[in-house]
């Protein structure tokens, strides 16, 4: 088998531009495999001269040329990386010349990047979001839960927290969770915490062998962990979904960022910010 081709994904804000576009590129080249590098804030001459070492080095030992996907708005420190022995996609260069002749101007750069604090408001959003997720994350609390956007309802270990703090860290969303229990599944009623809140409800369910696995792991060999507990709780989640008529999605296939996207859809959300 070759060797993994070398990617470095090189950025001066955080980085996450770069990588979000450059992984959606990569992901169409199942049969390859590639190891990745992240060098983020680079955002100095001295730093950019660093990484060009780095990269080359990597050319040197690996015996392939990486690739590097460059997400630099200013001019001298994205002219020092293009000395790095790669294959270069440079995010900026590949598109600001499309827009500015679209749009039929010079684009301005500017000093703060797309996930810096520079946007007050954004990052207010988003932080105040992440703040109300982890207020109302498994039930804690059900102060001021009128105000979410979404609840989220699944069984322990279906995927609930991790997609509420993308909706909020992503999308600004208020997105609180609450966890069944045994004794909310043995009910045919909703919970009481999320009853009087039906319309903002939203389902995760998870196939039994899979919840065992992700059980098993955090108490191995427990009831709580058995296939046949697995399969209960489930199958006793999807009936009150159905009962209820509460909208459902199982996580089993699903990355966190798919399953956002599905229950923004689903629950008809706009991004806040």
């Amino acid at each position: 088998m070759s060797s993994p081709r070398h990617v470095f994904y090189i950025s001066d804000r955080t980085g996450l531009t770069a990588e979000n576009i450059g992984e959606a590129l990569l992901n169409q080249f199942g049969n390859l495999s590639f190891k990745r590098h992240t060098h983020p804030f680079v955002d100095t001459p001295e730093k950019a001269r660093a990484v060009v070492e780095k990269v080359n080095r990597s050319r040197q030992e690996n015996g392939q040329r990486p690739i590097a996907f460059v997400s630099v708005v200013n001019d001298e420190i994205r002219e020092i990386i293009k000395q790095a022995d790669a294959f270069h996609i440079n995010f900026f260069e590949t598109f600001l010349g499309l827009l500015e002749k679209e749009l039929n101007t010079e684009a301005v750069a500017a000093e703060q990047g797309h996930h810096s604090i520079g946007n007050t408001k954004r990052y207010d959003a988003r932080m105040e979001a992440v703040n109300f997720s982890l207020n109302h994350d498994d039930g804690i609390s059900d102060k001021n839960l009128q105000e979410a956007d979404v609840i989220l309802m699944g069984v322990s270990r279906s995927g609930k927290t991790p997609t509420c703090l993308y909706l909020a860290l992503q999308y600004g969303i208020r997105a609180a969770n609450y966890p069944l229990i045994p004794d909310d599944l043995e009910s045919s009623d909703l919970p009481r915490m999320v009853k009087p809140y039906k319309d903002k409800l939203f389902g995760l369910t998870i196939q039994p062998e899979r919840l065992q696995a992700i059980r098993q792991e955090r108490r191995p060999n427990s009831t709580y962990a058995k296939i046949d507990t697995c399969r209960s709780e489930v199958a006793d989640a999807q009936s009150m979904f159905r009962r209820h008529g509460i909208p459902f999605a199982n996580t089993t296939d699903k990355s966190v960022e798919e399953l956002a996207v599905h229950i923004l859809q689903a629950c008809k959300l706009k991004r806040r910010f």
